[in-house]
């Protein structure tokens, strides 16, 4: 039995030592920025109705940490009693209440409750699409607007961590994750796993917090945003090609999760993905057993850095 059933990862927290710079890349990866606090943090939204998905500070180059969505206070104070941390206010945008928590590997995990949501920003809705011999879309061009993805909203967070089954005791105790797929390179040997929030009957994405012990020291890996569809991943693409930001891999299919992708690093060398049409899941659907070829594989299109037949391998 898990402590609470988390929500839904929150936002992603960073230092730079030049928010102008990176301030430039967040716009033209889709996301809104809003006022910063006292403390010098610099917050942007997506579209949806979370009052902020990112923040930053000055400094130098580095995670600082994420947040996940608890259901309420209750349950705050329920993390805060196992933990021996406190529920304490929160002045970042929306307001609520945070208890801020340090996992086994150093990461720095916000657990939030009672924001208070903002407006959704509307995104014109999309056109359907002609295809099989059906054709919805009749006398109407399909014309897209150029420019910068829109971002709706946060959807995962990868972890690179030490101890793979030590983190996933960690996580699923506090927050009730369930395992969509978990990653075994040979039979019974498991390195990482995609976890999903439990939702009980309501649908959650294959993956909201993702851990995989690769050998090397915990360290941030990605973090994945949610976009309006596919021509927007596409013309966000463009957009940040234009701009002349370093594109990591994209776009294409996902194998687990099924995602459409685009991955970018930003100026630090931080990827940041574009996603849109995952897989979703209830908490009655079991769980699978991928490999690292799943991991690393695309059902279309480019293929994974550095593997056969990547641009520059």
């Amino acid at each position: 039995m898990s402590l609470i059933k988390a929500l839904d990862v929150a936002y992603v927290r960073f230092s730079v030592p030049d928010l102008a710079r990176q301030r430039a890349f967040l716009r033209d990866f889709g996301l809104i920025e809003k006022a910063g606090d006292a403390d010098g943090m610099v917050y942007f939204r997506g579209q949806g109705a979370a009052p902020f998905c990112y923040t930053m500070q000055e400094g130098e180059p580095a995670f600082l940490g994420l947040g996940v969505y608890a259901a309420d206070r209750a349950d705050l104070d329920k993390i805060a009693a196992h933990d021996g941390a406190a529920v304490e206010a929160t002045d970042a945008p929306g307001g609520g209440y945070r208890v801020r928590l340090t996992d086994p590997n150093g990461f720095v995990v916000d657990v939030v409750a009672g924001q208070t949501p903002v407006a959704p920003i509307p995104v014109a809705p999309a056109l359907p699409w002609n295809e099989g011999g059906s054709n919805p879309r009749a006398s109407v061009r399909r014309r897209g607007t150029t420019g910068a993805a829109h971002v709706q909203r946060l959807g995962h967070v990868v972890l690179g961590v030490s101890d793979f089954r030590a983190s996933e005791a960690w996580y699923k105790e506090r927050f009730g994750l369930i395992t969509s797929d978990e990653v075994q390179p040979a039979p019974g040997v498991a390195l990482g796993a995609f976890m999903r929030m439990d939702r009980g009957d309501q649908l959650a994405d294959h993956h909201a917090i993702v851990c995989v012990q690769l050998g090397g020291p915990p360290g941030f890996m990605h973090a994945a945003f949610e976009v309006a569809g596919v021509d927007d991943l596409m013309f966000g693409h463009e957009h940040l090609k234009a701009a002349g930001h370093k594109l990591q891999w994209g776009t294409g299919r996902h194998i687990l999760g099924s995602q459409v992708f685009d991955y970018w690093q930003d100026p630090y060398g931080n990827e940041m993905e574009h996603w849109t049409d995952g897989d979703q899941f209830t908490a009655a659907d079991p769980g699978g057993v991928a490999t690292m070829a799943d991991v690393l594989g695309v059902q279309w299109g480019a293929p994974f850095p550095g593997l056969s037949g990547a641009p520059g391998a």
